[in-house]
């Protein structure tokens, strides 16, 4: 039994956890971007952020120095993405110890999406096929790492139906995974829903629901089409009807209101995609009446 790592053991505890999804910026703009959310989150101290891996393993450094700002200069628990694609067996050894050595004892395992440009996943040569393999390849070479892997409370776009999406899902658990954060939800039935057929499948570890501030009725339907996620017709409404500058707004109280929900039904936090965005991040956190902590 390996011990528990810093977030599986805020998981556990009886206050919410909050953690925080960056993603590596493609240019300095960006990078600004990107650390100026940063620190703009840094005083709500949230108990860990993570930061994506392109396709293909595009975002490789970018990925890796990103992240060593993130604890190195803004003191943040960083659990780093990585993914199958474009990577050997033994490329994927090296990013890991890569990782350990830069102090980072958590890491969310994903298969990850085709490259630009292709429909369907294959395998690298010498690679890996599922996120399954690539969380029992940390499990049995980094064993005190913590590990995370993606769910969707709306079914995997790929997967046929939700009974061998939940297979597919109870493999990765059984090979080694301590949690679970989802893929963006708007309707919370969706998310209870999700959470009571993971338990009657036998998968027991915690279920972290992802967020994904809105901010135009243009990006909710890019995002809901893409993931295959429902768009609540009430949420779809205020939108419709309010001006385009007070989408942000609508879609931070939304947020929050999932939020406070999804609390008081027992998920064990929240995890927001910030998009490298601060304000509708810093309004959910407001509207939720979470205070700063750190100066």
């Amino acid at each position: 039994m390996h011990k528990p790592s810093s977030i599986t053991s805020a998981l556990s505890q009886e206050s919410p956890l909050f953690s925080v999804e960056f993603f590596p910026p493609k240019d300095d703009a960006g990078g600004r971007r990107m650390l100026e959310t940063a620190e703009a989150i840094r005083p709500y101290s949230p108990n860990f952020v993570s930061i994506t891996y392109g396709a293909g393993g595009g975002t490789r450094e970018t990925t890796m120095r990103y992240a060593r700002i993130l604890q190195d200069e803004y003191n943040f628990e960083v659990m780093p993405h990585l993914t199958c694609v474009g990577h050997t067996v033994n490329e994927l050894l090296e990013i890991l110890e890569d990782f350990a050595k830069a102090g980072f004892r958590n890491v969310m395992a994903l298969r990850g999406d085709p490259p630009q440009g292709e429909d369907v996943f294959k395998a690298t040569e010498g690679g890996l096929s599922y996120g399954s393999d690539l969380v029992e390849l940390i499990r049995e070479n980094f064993p005190d790492f913590g590990i995370g892997v993606g769910g969707y409370p709306e079914k995997h776009p790929e997967a046929k139906d939700n009974i061998i999406d939940l297979a597919n899902l109870k493999t990765k658990v059984d090979a080694g995974a301590d949690f679970i954060t989802t893929q963006l939800f708007f309707d919370n039935q969706a998310y209870f829903d999700f959470v009571k057929s993971c338990k009657d499948s036998g998968i027991d570890i915690p279920v972290l629901p992802g967020l994904l501030p809105v901010l135009s009725l243009g990006q909710v339907r890019r995002f809901c089409k893409m993931c295959e996620a429902s768009l609540p017709t009430s949420l779809e409404k205020k939108l419709t009807q309010a001006d385009d500058e007070n989408h942000p707004t609508i879609g931070a109280e939304w947020a929050a209101g999932q939020i406070n929900e999804l609390l008081q039904g027992g998920a064990p936090g929240y995890h927001i995609y910030a998009l490298n965005k601060p304000q509708s991040t810093l309004q959910i956190l407001q509207s939720l009446g979470i205070e700063k902590t750190a100066a």
